[in-house]
């Protein structure tokens, strides 16, 4: 319904998903215009941190436009929305995720997709990192997915903490654009056992780039980012399904 509401009005459509792609693609252009004054970043190259930039990007805008609704399930609580939800025959999660669902957001992906293939270009491909990189991007999307969901969940306690998920995804997203190497040892290590970001693309990348971790974590976690993306979204549904159980309306 709301696509095809969208679409009602191509020419908006249109300007507004350009005007994503563009805004989206300024990130990179800042990132272009820092490696005029320095050579690299943390011993990355700009064609690797491309790879990375790509990567994250991607993941965080096909959650996003999945599943970035649930970011407003405060919204749907506090208006009542939510227990017409209940009493209707579909999956909740579902629901939620399709409310005001904006197709526009595409334009965010292409964007990730064109900075990501041209950064691809310059990797020496093996038939082991092709099926390491698809992996890194499914599990991308699953973490990012993963992460607006098991957040978002916060507010069916308190119903004002939408800003708490953007903290992890949109934040994630921007820390994870860059090589982790240059960040203190203690923070990759927390973002590879406590919020699984380093899996979305640093530890993928490490192998397709050919890269050493200066951390020195075992090597196994470059192939790892598929289990963290199910161990991940496991957590994140079951702590959907206890906000659910324990939900009460708010009477609107």
């Amino acid at each position: 319904m709301w696509t095809r509401a969208a679409m009602a009005y191509p020419a908006s459509f249109w300007m507004m998903a350009f005007s994503g792609f563009v805004v989206g693609g300024l990130d990179f252009v800042g990132i272009w215009i820092m490696f005029h004054t320095v050579d690299s970043l943390g011993e990355w190259n700009l064609r690797e941190i491309a790879f990375l930039y790509g990567a994250s990007g991607f993941g965080l805008a096909f959650a996003d436009m999945l599943v970035g609704r649930v970011e407003r399930l405060g919204d749907l609580i506090r208006t009542g929305r939510l227990d017409a939800m209940f009493l209707k025959p579909l999956p909740l999660l579902l629901q939620v995720c399709a409310d005001e669902f904006a197709l526009r957001r595409l334009s965010r992906i292409l964007q990730s997709v064109v900075v990501l293939g041209v950064a691809c270009t310059f990797v020496a491909w093996s038939p082991v990192k092709v099926l390491v990189t698809l992996s890194m991007i499914a599990s991308s999307s699953v973490i990012y997915l993963a992460i607006f969901v098991a957040f978002a969940c916060i507010q069916f306690w308190t119903i004002d903490a939408n800003e708490v998920a953007n903290a992890f995804t949109y934040g994630g997203n921007a820390v994870t654009q860059y090589p982790l190497s240059i960040y203190p040892r203690e923070v990759v290590t927390g973002l590879t056992l406590v919020v699984p970001l380093a899996f979305v693309n640093w530890y993928p990348a490490l192998y397709v780039i050919g890269k050493p971790d200066p951390y020195g974590f075992p090597d196994w976690l470059r192939f790892a980012s598929p289990l963290a993306a199910v161990v991940l979204m496991a957590l994140a549904l079951l702590v959907w399904r206890t906000g659910v159980r324990h939900y009460t309306s708010t009477g609107s």
